[in-house]
């Protein structure tokens, strides 16, 4: 097999600000696997606050180069196996080469990969759509310009509470609100029921990844569910998870692909705790990844595709929420 890179600049349609970034450009690293006659494609973005950058991943993955390409792989599992000892300290270079593997070993069988898994898509969650911090009045336009089911609304302001009660006045949409680590305890606990009452469905990462006391307390009081975010990173969070949230978003990138990814949701699922994937605004190669685990996910964030404006690849497309599979085998992503 050959590793081939590509790099693209993806523009955003708007300028994306969550609590501690705003960006207009979001660089991007999509790897094509070749066996010679098909290709499969896996993809993960720069991420400053992780210390990710485009050559750092593509760094890694000339490190495992040689053994990928001179070796065989019974599974993008075995793959996976074979190559995390040189990637573990970049789980968003690993993360790109697994979707990869997934998309080329599930094309090999001629088969789509939720197919390969044994899945059955028939109840499938519908994605939200987020909006990035703004003024009131952008943010209620980007509502505006995409209608939608279900909005994921990033917070972390002075004024959040007033944030979403203006825009629980242009739409009768369910509301989930990503404060990205920006609260206390006690603010979460506090806001919960006014939220609730402007029909948010649940919190997500209200505290900083390592206050585990404020956690435990707004897991006991707060009147709304709980999502980790930045609490769940790679598979010995999950556990850790249990007792301070209800459930667990997982992003790909974080811990290293799909083939991590299904052993953290089997674990969230036997602890008890809701399951969600997000991603980290990658194009249609990456969000086609995601839609495979949608048979198995309570609640997912797959928007990335929507939110950029020179996607380099097609796949997966969405139809008011519900993703609609592209008619090829693997994820159904290939680049333009």
């Amino acid at each position: 097999m050959q590793i081939i890179l590509h790099r693209f600049d993806l523009q955003l349609k708007h300028t994306f600000t969550i609590a501690h970034d705003s960006r207009d450009v979001q660089p991007t690293l999509i790897v094509e696997l070749s066996d010679g006659n098909l290709s499969g494609f896996g993809e993960a973005t720069s991420n400053p606050y992780y210390g990710i950058t485009i050559e750092n991943m593509s760094a890694a993955l000339e490190g495992v180069r040689s053994v990928v390409e001179h070796n065989e792989f019974e599974s993008a599992e075995d793959l996976w196996a074979q190559t995390h000892r040189l990637l573990k300290e970049n789980p968003f270079a690993q993360c790109a080469l697994d979707e990869a593997a997934h998309d080329l070993f599930s094309k090999k069988k001629n088969l789509k990969l939720y197919e390969n898994w044994g899945l059955s898509t028939d109840h499938n969650p519908l994605t939200n759509f987020t909006i990035g911090i703004d003024s009131v009045e952008k943010m209620v336009a980007k509502m505006k310009e995409l209608p939608w089911p279900i909005y994921k609304i990033k917070l972390g302001t002075n004024e959040d509470l007033r944030i979403v009660a203006e825009l629980r006045k242009n739409t009768d949409s369910i509301f989930r609100v990503d404060a990205n680590c920006a609260w206390t305890a006690e603010q979460t606990i506090r806001f919960a029921p006014e939220l609730k009452a402007l029909g948010v469905e649940f919190i997500e990462q209200p505290l900083a990844a390592g206050d585990l006391e404020g956690m435990k307390k707004v897991y006991a009081e707060s009147v709304l569910p709980v999502l980790a975010d930045e609490s769940c990173i790679v598979e010995k969070d999950v556990a850790n998870c249990k007792g301070l949230f209800h459930g667990v978003n997982i992003k790909l990138t974080k811990c290293g692909g799909l083939t991590p990814a299904l052993r953290m949701i089997k674990e969230a699922k036997q602890l008890g705790m809701k399951t969600m994937v997000g991603c980290m605004t990658e194009s249609s190669v990456g969000i086609s990844a995601i839609a495979h685990l949608l048979p198995l996910l309570d609640y997912v964030d797959m928007d990335g595709s929507l939110l950029i404006k020179n996607d380099p690849a097609e796949g997966v497309s969405f139809d008011y929420g519900k993703v609609i599979y592209a008619d090829t085998y693997g994820t159904g992503a290939k680049l333009l």
